[in-house]
């Protein structure tokens, strides 16, 4: 096997690794303001990632990397033509990782309903963006016969893109509340399991039409396969989800994240970014680094990802338990002096 086809594989397990992970942060984030009534609530629902979700974005910083280095072609093409939507990502989740930091910096009502917003904005905008973004790399863009993005924004908006930041969206919700029914008792948990099993219909309706519509329209016969596992994924979730099984259902959702991120990227190989003007498309070949950058790179990879996998699963490992609104201190109001 080539070098740029192991570097390419490689970068699509860094992605879909960022989305499986990332997904149910995002996911729990766009809950916030549904499943946290009042403060403590919120507060429990902020604990379940709160341990988790730096080491989570450090896979789109690996990924990105990766993309740069082996495929300077690629990462100068995509950063340039989707500056406007990766710079709105990366302003919401510098905005959403603030937040998170502050929110409990101060004890005030609307101090804290502030940073809540900007939590629940700063994981909606990226779930849906990267949708958007990946739909329309697998679809194609303009580009020049020099590699340079011929469009504008508005062609980045087109209605497959559109039903692909949808179906991301209505994914990492559903993984979101299958997530934060696993890791919460009480109340938390029975209503994220409601919430659970209206995404999965939605996740169902938007992500089987995106993924029918990728298979016509650029699938392959293997494609198949992982469309159908991405459907029987959500099938596991939703029945999963109805017998309190929230183990097998957090399995479901997150094998239907992977298998649908593997579709787009399979049926990608062996662009990395196609040209809708029938010139200037980039391949593994036309978009890879030199031979020697790529070998010193696998290398690199073979000693440092496993000590990466270790490390964050022994993370998991040890916030492994359930956490309740009785885990959260609630502070006394002073006593007023006579």
């Amino acid at each position: 096997m080539e070098l740029t086809t192991v570097w390419f594989i490689i970068i699509a397990f860094l992605w879909t690794s960022y989305f499986f992970l990332e997904g149910f942060d995002f996911g729990v984030g766009i809950l916030l303001p549904v499943l946290g009534r009042d403060d403590v609530e919120r507060r429990v629902v902020i604990n379940t990632i709160g341990p988790l979700w730096d080491g989570n974005e450090v896979w789109f910083i690996v990924a990105g990397a990766a993309t740069f280095a082996a495929f300077p072609e690629w990462y100068a093409t995509l950063f340039s033509g989707f500056y406007l939507p990766l710079l709105a990502i990366l302003i919401a989740l510098i905005i959403r990782g603030v937040a998170f930091e502050y929110r409990g910096k101060k004890d005030d009502a609307r101090w804290r309903s502030r940073w809540d917003k900007a939590i629940f904005w700063g994981s909606l905008l990226p779930a849906f963006l990267w949708g958007v973004a990946f739909s329309n790399i697998v679809r194609g863009v303009p580009l020049d016969p020099s590699h340079e993005y011929a469009g504008t924004l508005v062609d980045l908006l087109n209605p497959y893109a559109l039903l692909g930041g949808l179906t991301t969206t209505t994914l990492f919700v559903l993984h979101g509340a299958v997530f934060l029914a696993l890791k919460t008792s009480g109340d938390i948990r029975v209503q994220a399991r409601r919430v659970a099993t209206v995404a999965v219909v939605a996740a169902i309706a938007a992500g089987g039409g995106f993924l029918l519509i990728t298979q016509v329209q650029h699938g392959k016969p293997v494609t198949w396969l992982t469309v159908a596992g991405a459907a029987a994924g959500l099938v596991l979730a939703a029945v999963a989800n109805r017998r309190g099984r929230e183990g097998w259902a957090f399995i479901g959702t997150g094998a239907a994240i992977v298998l649908a991120v593997a579709t787009l990227f399979t049926a990608l190989f062996p662009d990395v970014m196609p040209s809708t003007l029938g010139s200037g498309g980039l391949t593994t070949q036309n978009a890879a680094s030199t031979g020697y950058t790529l070998k010193i790179m696998t290398w690199v990879a073979v000693v440092f990802t496993p000590i990466v996998l270790i490390y964050q699963g022994w993370t998991y490992w040890v916030f492994r338990k359930r956490i309740g609104t009785s885990h959260i201190p609630v502070a006394k109001k002073p006593e007023p002096v006579p």
